[in-house]
């Protein structure tokens, strides 16, 4: 009975043994994919009142969960009957991620909405900022779910080989951390300003050269925090545009070869580019037609 107990032991033991091995290998693969999917979502959970961004973030991160908790048992249930359908669910969120891309991309040179520039600077009622917060929010969750499809599809990639068991520990954990990890560090950079004002109290009662280094410290903070966003910004628009165009790049032998003589970041850009900026003169078109078709009628 005894020695049973100890096989029983002995096998856990290796199996987090090679859970751990595989993870680290899974954690290299999927880094870029990682840092990415901190600039975009970073990107998403900022620009809310800040008594409203940890509560946001919090519900941001509870959609991951949820998002990670769907695509899971169904990445593995794919990978074991319909591998073929995996990479055209890639394409399809590879499109929409260049699609949000690229209208960032124009909201950059001002071809806003007109109805939208002036929604933003108008005076809303508490309902309509619950109801503006809510949108966003799952804009964010819907973000991050084609993320976690990208990240959950490359770690599962690592494991393809190895027992059941063993990926889905590596493949869960690889995806734990894509929520964890993330929006932990997001929640610590839209505090900032907080963090810079409790240097400033703290220097108050303090004098001298620890005074002023407080002091300075929390300014600094304070100061950088509309900088680190908008920098966030910009590079989560970039890292949408990288991932959606990756996912043609890396998947469609014929985009590789148009874009292989360029490097590879420079392909995947232009990639998301392309297709993101085909979607949104597609979606123009339907716009159209469709008020077309209602003045008619």
């Amino acid at each position: 009975m005894a020695s049973g107990i100890f096989a029983i032991l002995d096998d856990v033991a290796t199996l987090l043994d090679d859970a751990a091995v595989l993870s680290k290998v899974a954690a290299k693969k999927t880094a870029g994919l990682l840092g990415d999917d901190l600039a975009v979502n970073a990107e998403k959970a900022t620009g809310f009142h800040a008594s409203r961004e940890l509560p946001v973030i919090w519900a941001i991160t509870k959609g991951s969960l949820l998002n990670k908790l769907i695509i899971l048992p169904v990445a593995f249930l794919l990978s074991a009957y319909l591998p073929w359908l995996i990479v055209p669910i890639l394409l399809v969120g590879g499109a929409y991620l260049s699609y949000e891309g690229v209208e960032k991309v124009l909201e950059w040179f001002g071809a806003h909405d007109t109805h939208e520039v002036a929604a933003a600077h108008e005076e809303l009622t508490p309902e309509q900022v619950l109801q503006r917060e809510a949108g966003k929010i799952k804009g964010a969750v819907r973000t991050d779910f084609i993320l976690s499809i990208e990240i959950v599809v490359i770690s599962l990639e690592t494991v393809i080989g190895e027992p059941l068991p063993l990926q889905v520990l590596v493949v869960s954990l690889i995806a734990l951390l894509a929520t964890v990890g993330v929006y932990g560090i997001v929640a610590l950079l839209v505090r900032m300003d907080d963090a810079g004002m409790r240097l400033i109290m703290r220097a108050r009662s303090l004098q001298g050269t620890a005074a002023r280094a407080l002091r300075l410290g929390g300014h600094q903070l304070i100061a950088a925090l509309p900088k680190v966003i908008r920098l966030l910004g910009v590079v989560g628009t970039i890292a949408m545009l990288l991932v959606g165009g990756g996912m043609y790049v890396h998947n469609i032998e014929q985009v590789h070869n148009w874009l292989h003589a360029l490097p590879t970041l420079l392909a995947d850009l232009v990639a998301g580019l392309v297709v993101g900026g085909a979607i949104l003169l597609l979606m123009h078109l339907a716009k159209r037609l469709r008020r077309v078709a209602t003045a008619n009628d």
